[in-house]
């Protein structure tokens, strides 16, 4: 399994691609290179590429090959992306579709390294505990190295800001009774079967939280706060609550109501799987990759490969602000953050403890 390069907190971060436009739908921009290669290939497939599930982005649509790229690296022949449902049967069925069908030599999943535990949680997983599988849980056989990890790249501020969106979120999804993120485990048994590489093609969710944290005002990250711990403590449900159950959805709730958050948590993040599936060591020179990504990213996804000048660039897509020295950042920020992070920690332990 093949992870991406660890994050430099020397570097700072430019989005080098704005969102999609409004006009832009990744459906009719790819339905013709799609639909005649997957009927080459397989006629089980013509269901998800009609329903727009199922999309294939070969080389000749990625744009230009940027100047600044290795003379040895090759981008891969297609990528083929699957637009997935976090907590969907249907969607375990579908991966093992097009995976069985298409064979690629990659198959990038939504995860990070501190998430990639979710493909080798048990499937059966309604009597584990509440946060053992969850997009936001802190996963894996090695839990203090992760909380480690989490720590490091983000700080306790981010860390906290995850342990309680793992609580809502499990709450808010606990009517689809179903485990979490069963398409990435059956993505790993197919990738393993047909001997295919698995790479983990998401930006470190460490990362993401501290940019959206750093994206807020003092008074939007106190509401946000207040705003989790009611959702998790409320014992009534909102008209609306079991909807949204996807990590995508929960992000796009979030950022309605803080409009600063849509940048951090999803246009950056449709760019970063952009820029691992075609553009990652893991896949250099390869014939055909597969995507498995939520269905909400497929928009962004889609238009940063075919509209990517040469713009995507690791160090654009990941870094930490360096504009303060060492010393100076050091100072403002452990106060802030052992504060924060203990506070934001003590009531997390209070919470589970009531649930």
């Amino acid at each position: 399994m093949a992870a991406g390069p660890t994050p430099s907190t020397a570097a700072s971060l430019r989005p080098p691609l704005p969102p999609p436009p409004a006009c832009f739908d990744y459906r009719s921009a790819s339905l013709a290179d799609t639909r005649a290669a997957a009927a080459a290939m397989s006629p089980a497939l013509a269901g998800l590429v009609e329903s727009g599930a199922l999309v294939r982005v070969p080389r000749r649509r990625f744009g230009p090959v940027p100047a600044w790229r290795p003379p040895d690296f090759a981008e891969p022949e297609e990528v083929w992306i699957l637009g997935t449902s976090h907590l969907s049967a249907e969607s375990t069925q579908d991966v093992e579709r097009v995976l069985r069908a298409v064979r690629p030599d990659n198959v990038v999943v939504e995860l990070c390294r501190s998430r990639a535990g979710i493909m080798y949680a048990p499937d059966n997983a309604s009597g584990e505990p509440l946060l053992k599988s969850n997009m936001f849980s802190l996963g894996g056989t090695k839990f203090f190295g992760a909380v480690n990890r989490s720590i490091n790249l983000g700080g306790q501020s981010a860390l906290a800001l995850r342990l309680l969106l793992a609580v809502f979120s499990s709450k808010i999804s606990s009517g689809a009774n179903r485990p979490f993120g069963e398409e990435f485990r059956a993505a790993r048994r197919v990738s393993e079967d047909i001997d295919a590489q698995l790479v983990l093609g998401d930006r470190p969710i460490e990362i993401t939280l501290e940019r959206a944290l750093k994206s807020l005002s003092w008074d939007e990250k106190t509401k946000l706060v207040i705003a989790l711990f009611r959702g998790i403590t409320s014992t009534t449900d909102a008209p609306d609550e079991k909807a949204a159950v996807s990590p995508y959805e929960l992000y796009e709730k979030l950022s309605s109501s803080y409009p600063s958050l849509l940048q951090p948590l999803i246009h950056e993040r449709d760019m970063y799987l952009a820029w691992s599936l075609k553009r990652s060591k893991a896949v250099n020179k390869s014939k055909t990759v597969v995507g498995v990504i939520g269905k909400g990213h497929m928009n962004g996804v889609v238009y940063a490969l075919m509209s990517d000048q040469g713009e995507l660039r690791f160090h654009d897509l990941v870094g930490r602000d360096s504009s303060e020295t060492w010393a100076s950042s050091i100072a403002k920020g452990l106060v802030r953050d052992t504060v924060i992070g203990v506070a934001l920690w003590a009531l997390y332990e209070l919470v589970q403890a009531a649930l």
